[in-house]
Formats: C-alpha cells, structure tokens, sequence
C-alpha cells in the first residue's frame, strides 16, 4: 500500500477556504455549512485561528478519526504522521471555537476496536460535538478495496452496540448514519439518521411492505455491490 504525503495531498486547502467560509457567512447568513476534511492543515494554529476569527454560527468540521493509537489511524488513512496532525487540528478548531464533528466509516480495518475508540473520546475528547458512526459507501477507493473493507453490519452489532453506549453515558451527541434498521439492534434505533442523499438513496424489494420504512434511511444505491445478510422488512 502507498502512504499519502500530507503535503502533496489535496485536501490541504489555501486561503481560498477562508474566503469561501467568510462569502457563505455574508451571502448566505442563515445556511449551516458542514465542511468534511482531514484535519491536517488546521494543525497550524494560524490557520485554524483565521477560520475560527470568521465565527460562523453555523459552521462544523467533520474530521475522520479511527483510532486512539496512531498506528492504526494512520495504517487506515494510509498516511504516516497523519494521527498526530488530525488531533492537533482538532485541538487548534476547538481552542478557537469552531465545532467538531468526528466522523468513522465502519468496515473491516476500524469495527472490532469501535469500544476501545469509544473509550478513548470518552476519556480525552468529550469537547467533541458530535459523533457520527457511518456505514460504508461503495464508492471510489471502497468500492476498488471492497475484498479488504466490506463487512456485514450483522457481525459488527456488538462492538457498534458497546461503542454507542459508551459514548451516550459519557453524555457526547452521537449518530449513525447509512444503516438501515433492520441490521441493528432496536435499542440502537433512536440514534439512526436519514443521512443518505436523496439522489443516491434507494430501498430493496425486502423493504415493500416494511413498517419502518417510513423513517429508516434505507441504502447507498451501491449496496447493490455487497448486501447484508440482515435485510428484511420489521427485522429486529
């Protein structure tokens, strides 16, 4: 596998973000914005305060975060170093006010250590303000990697199950996104989200009939690639 150079990486954004953030804030003033990066650049504490100076009331930084141990966040992003620029990012967004959002896409390299990762913002980083455990999309690097990453969220309700407990007891706004009902436990069910686009959402003929249709979020029409064993209408 190659490793990513963090310089060379196009998710190091210029200055060009700030004034986008500062034209959205005068030209669209009541629109949340929700900015996914890496976290890297905001380890210069210069530009993270020149974002943070900007203080748009609806703005939040979704940042992936798949372990406390850096080996095995940087083995995921396939970035050595990357672990320590992602915390430090996070550090310098939050010491300036900007809100936070971790964002872990669930697949084979991240689902067993879910609880111990739970443990870890837990412990360290309750200043987060939200927490989002995504289902996998099937789309570019996944879909290439789809022998290495895919997993049925059948095998990994438990670990799911133990890292969302943690995380709701430690009182940290937590959220699942792109998991249908019927391949979790009911209990987790108030944390499921519509989180799918509408233009890529779509449901499976198990699903006619379903009573929960209604308000589950259904699949990435990728799914089709690989399909839980789980899918069913009313499952539990």
């Amino acid at each position: 596998m190659n490793w990513a150079s963090r310089e060379e990486s196009p998710g190091c954004w210029g200055e060009g973000l700030l004034r986008l953030v500062d034209r959205l804030k005068t030209h669209l003033p009541a629109t949340a914005v929700h900015m996914l990066s890496n976290g890297w650049r905001f380890s210069e504490e210069g530009f993270a305060q020149g974002l943070g100076r900007l203080r748009h009331w609806g703005l939040m930084v979704g940042i992936p975060l798949y372990s406390g141990l850096p080996e095995e966040h940087d083995h995921v992003v396939q970035a050595r170093g990357a672990y320590d620029d992602t915390l430090r990012g996070i550090l310098n967004l939050k010491r300036v006010g900007v809100r936070v959002e971790f964002r872990v896409v669930i697949h084979a390299l991240t689902h067993e250590r879910l609880p111990e990762l739970a443990r870890f913002i837990a412990r360290n980083l309750l200043f987060v303000d939200h927490v989002a455990l995504m289902g996998l999309e099937l789309m570019g690097f996944a879909k290439t990697n789809l022998p290495k990453l895919w997993v049925d969220p059948l095998d990994y309700r438990e670990p799911l199950r133990a890292a969302v407990r943690v995380l709701d007891r430690a009182g940290v706004s937590t959220s699942l996104y792109n998991h249908p009902f019927c391949v979790l436990p009911t209990d987790l069910h108030p944390f499921v989200r519509k989180s799918i686009s509408d233009w890529k959402n779509i449901y499976f003929r198990e699903c006619e009939g379903c009573s929960l249709k209604e308000a589950c979020g259904g699949f990435f029409a990728s799914s089709s690639l690989r399909r839980s064993r789980g899918i069913a209408p009313g499952r539990p």
